[in-house]
């Protein structure tokens, strides 16, 4: 069994031990020291990335309380190397997991909810809780559990004799056997953990939570802490400040710029409406009144208008109305009559005006490559 320094020490950066084993494992070598800083991964926390005398670790795992290093060269047993963890992703994870503890012991505590699900991703972790949390509770949690960083606790580590586990009441998400060792922070939290963390809670800097669903009758969040919650706030308050800049707002007041940017939106979509009826009354007036088709071409008007106009010279001919909107070559159309059976029609219509498309024996719509003049002639010349 290899000793685990980072239970007692998250913070060592580098250590020396001794090679207890050096094995091949899969065109590489599975190497056991006597002791490691180097956390292999568990408890949602992914294995940390080091050296030992200078070969980069490529990978790590643990199997009954071994701790074996994957090198990309041996080394040889009973000699001493000098390891390193890479602190530039241990302290972030470090950071991140000691605010979940926090975080779950404080729902834990005030809604006697449980962590049942947790994620450690590369930027953002995802928490899962038993217990049903809206907006209100989500936001005591959060100051609760800032309050917690405040207040610079320590993080000890605890590996309880079996009868004192035996007797204490601490967190956890699965049955254990074996040594636990349980991450306690007093007043706040008491969980099983194998994962390494920071000394103490200042160190964590800051916990937010970016948003919530509920989830399998429970709740399901989105935590960052530390680091991560600091290049979160980097960048969304670089974001805020480009909106703000937009629109000429103050950077805590760019929701009630947009507010009235919407309602100003939907008054010009009101207004812009009311134009396109007036129009298409006028031109649906203008229609003339024939015994044989009607050919229109708008060069910008959307398909509910098209659809009307057409509506409306329908009632106007005695063939077909066709419609079509855009520019040679780039036609949408919309084709209706009372009196053709337009479904039977497609394929001569569209092989005619270089279309595709098809609908219903009272109308059809689709796209056009042809040019104006070939569809006026197909239309308008019987």
């Amino acid at each position: 069994m290899t000793e685990k320094l980072y239970y007692t020490d998250g913070e060592m950066r580098s250590f020396t031990a001794r090679v207890v084993s050096c094995e091949p494992d899969n065109g590489a070598y599975a190497l056991v020291l006597d002791h490691t800083a180097v956390f292999p991964g568990g408890g949602g926390q992914e294995a940390d990335s080091g050296s030992l005398n200078g070969l980069s670790i490529i990978g790590m795992r643990e199997d009954g309380g071994t701790v074996y290093h994957i090198l990309p060269e041996p080394v040889e047993p009973g000699s001493c190397v000098k390891g390193t963890v890479d602190w530039t992703l241990r302290f972030p994870r470090m950071q991140g997991h000691s605010g979940e503890h926090i975080f779950s012991g404080t729902v834990h505590r005030l809604f006697g909810g449980e962590n049942v699900g947790f994620h450690m991703g590369a930027e953002v972790m995802t928490l899962d809780f038993s217990v049903e949390l809206g907006a209100a509770e989500l936001a005591r949690c959060e100051y609760e559990a800032n309050r917690a960083v405040w207040a610079n606790l320590p993080v000890k580590s605890l590996l309880p004799a079996p009868k004192e586990l035996e007797a204490m009441e601490y967190r956890s998400k699965k049955e254990l056997d074996g040594l636990v060792r349980i991450v306690e922070i007093p007043g706040v939290d008491r969980c099983a953990c194998c994962a390494p963390h920071v000394a103490r809670t200042g160190e964590i800097g800051a916990i937010k939570v970016l948003d919530s669903m509920r989830h399998r009758g429970g709740t399901r969040i989105s935590l960052v802490c530390g680091e991560r919650a600091y290049r979160d706030y980097a960048a969304l308050h670089g974001v805020n400040a480009r909106v703000s800049a937009m629109l000429s707002a103050r950077r805590l007041e760019t929701d009630a710029a947009v507010e009235r940017m919407q309602r100003e939106g939907e008054a010009q979509h009101a207004e812009i409406t009311r134009l396109r009826r007036e129009l298409l009354a006028l031109k649906a007036a203008a229609l003339p009144e024939t015994e044989g088709n009607i050919c229109i071409f708008e060069p910008d008007m959307d398909n509910v208008t098209l659809r009307e106009l057409v509506n409306a010279g329908v009632e106007k001919c005695g063939g077909v109305c066709a419609a079509f909107s855009g520019t040679d070559g780039e036609y949408k159309y919309i084709i209706g009559s009372r009196t053709a059976d337009l479904r039977a029609a497609s394929r001569e219509i569209n092989a005619a005006i270089d279309g595709r498309g098809g609908g219903s024996s009272a109308m059809i719509q689709g796209t056009s490559r042809a040019r104006r003049e070939k569809i006026e002639h197909f239309f308008l010349s019987e």
